[in-house]
Order: structure tokens, then sequence, then C-alpha cells
């Protein structure tokens, strides 16, 4: 009997190196941080529907290995229609079990100067928080985003 071993090339800073695929972890990209903006509150309401019209939906995963984090603390706020932040367009939720979280919200106002978009922030046991934005396009019912946290030790 023959066994067979898959390798993958790993290229890092110039050095070429074979690993053993049995060996390698899976990494997922981490999201990119964006600004905070002025507008920030803690304390918001626990929900999941902050509107209707617009569903963003995802897991929060862990960079290091892809899995998915339950339990994380997910922060939500925004414009509201005629582009004014208000408190009935905040939100805090835990995502499930399964890392997965979905919020049903309205279509973003659009602030001046600025395109339509969504505040998020995430906090989550093990990991460095993260605060970005996400930017639906006109007309959009529905947003897939999932959330990659990196590990706060390597």
């Amino acid at each position: 009997m023959r066994l067979f071993w898959i390798t993958l090339i790993v290229v890092a800073f110039g050095v070429v190196t074979a690993v053993p695929l049995s060996l390698a972890q899976p990494t997922c990209a981490p999201t990119r941080a964006d600004s905070e903006g002025p507008f920030y509150k803690p304390n918001a309401p626990e929900r999941s529907s902050i509107g209707s019209g617009l569903v963003v939906h995802g897991v929060v995963r862990s960079a290091k290995s892809c899995v998915p984090i339950p339990g994380a603390r997910i922060e939500w706020w925004q414009a509201n229609r005629s582009g004014e932040y208000d408190e009935a367009h905040r939100a805090v939720m835990r995502s499930d079990d399964s890392g997965s979280y979905k919020l049903q919200t309205d279509f973003p106002g659009v602030y001046p100067g600025r395109p339509p978009h969504l505040h998020v922030k995430v906090f989550a046991t093990g990991h460095r928080s993260l605060t970005t934005q996400l930017y639906p396009k006109p007309g959009q019912a529905e947003l897939k985003f999932d959330l990659v946290l990196v590990p706060s030790s390597p």
C-alpha cells in the first residue's frame, strides 16, 4: 500500500516551503477595519430588527482557523431613510451557536458626503474588537457579509 502526500506550496517573504496539506491550517482574511464615525453610542437595545427592506447576514469567524465564533457581540448603527442617525436604527445582537447573525433593517439613508452605509462593531472573547462599515448597493435587499476577527494572541 502506498501513501501519497499532497503538499501545499507556501511562499512567504520570498521563501518557498512545501507543507503537507494535512498540516496546513485554513485561514480567513480578516475583515478590513473602517472608521467608527462620530455617531457611535454604547448600550443600544438588544434586537435583530431595526427596519425592513434590507437583510444583512453572515457568520462571525476567527481569522486564524476560519471557525465560527458563537456568542460574539455585534453592535449596529446607521442613518435612517432621511439620512439622520437616530435611536431607532441602533441595535445589539449576539451571533448564534453556529456563529451566524441576521439583521433586518431599512436601507440606510444618504448621510451628506457619504454613500449609504451601516456601521458595525464586533467583540468576541480571545479576539481583537473590529469596527467597520458595510456599503450596500442602491436597491440591494440582501447583503451577505462574514465578519472575520483577528485573535488577540498568536
